[in-house]
């Protein structure tokens, strides 16, 4: 199970890797926070009169498909309305995520993980200076609390049956990967969006427990982000380098094992979200 924030999280974090397990026969399930409705139209050509009034709508089928491309096999909507960055209009909305109850939250992805009983979950850092959106913050804190307490049978009772997640992960971008994409691009004589990052960007490589091989899957990565075609134009940093290319410099999702009620082999890197569990 993979919790994010907005349409598009799912594509840009750990997208490779829910292609990877699906593709294995293990069953995938994306948990989506809001709706979007406060993002920017990022992509000129879609930034039209009907798109801008109906954008939630719109993120939402952009969604659907990203959802297709990488073969989730359930999609849950937390039911939240986006609240864009802080001090914005859209922060102080009633129905925003970063306004609701984090009781109340909690309690909605308790009663997801209880009815899909993963042994995996997926969520954000602690570590969100690199960039503060309140949604992201909040998805930290209920994946948090919710790998907690989904196995406690005396919080949230009207939430189901017990069951308690094996392996909480936070995903995220190493300045390894960076620093790979950023020598790939200048060697080829193009431009690298990834200069001003590694200029300014706190490495927290050390952190990081775990290394997926996706190689195979970066093309459905690269799908998934075609289909947010309100957030990712054809020119986004996104597609800087091609699935090929980015299979031959850094063929790797990376994860921090946040929490584990499995025996796992600690100075060692993970190779396997599932390790110690199959």
């Amino acid at each position: 199970m993979q919790v994010h924030a907005h349409p598009d999280d799912e594509a840009s974090k750990a997208a490779a890797t829910a292609a990877r397990y699906a593709d294995e026969g293990v069953r995938t399930v994306l948990v989506t926070c809001t709706g979007g409705e406060a993002g920017d139209i990022l992509n000129p050509a879609m930034d039209t009169p009907e798109v801008r009034a109906d954008l939630a709508a719109v993120r939402l089928r952009e969604l659907d498909q990203s959802v297709s491309a990488l073969k989730y096999a359930k999609l849950y909507l937390l039911g939240y309305r986006d609240s864009g960055m802080p001090d914005g209009e859209a922060n102080h909305h009633p129905r925003a995520f970063w306004n609701a109850p984090l009781d109340e939250s909690t309690g909605r992805l308790v009663r997801i993980i209880r009815t899909e009983r993963p042994q995996v979950i997926v969520g954000y850092s602690d570590d969100q200076e690199g960039y503060p959106h309140p949604d992201h913050l909040r998805v930290h804190d209920i994946a948090l609390a919710a790998f907690d307490a989904a196995g406690d049978p005396a919080r949230y009772p009207e939430a189901g049956e017990p069951w308690q997640p094996l392996k909480l992960y936070y995903c995220g971008f190493t300045m390894r990967a960076l620093k790979a994409a950023h020598a790939a691009l200048v060697a080829s004589g193009r431009n690298s969006p990834y200069e001003e990052w590694l200029a300014t960007r706190k490495d927290t490589d050390h952190r990081f427990t775990t290394r997926i091989d996706v190689g195979d899957f970066l093309e459905a990565r690269a799908q998934a982000l075609a289909a947010h075609a309100t957030q990712c134009p054809p020119d986004s940093f996104w597609f800087a380098l091609a699935p090929e290319e980015m299979r031959a410099i850094y063929p790797w999702d990376e994860f921090i094992r946040a929490r584990s009620r499995v025996a796992t082999s600690e100075g060692q890197i993970e190779t396997d979200l599932f390790a110690g569990i199959r």
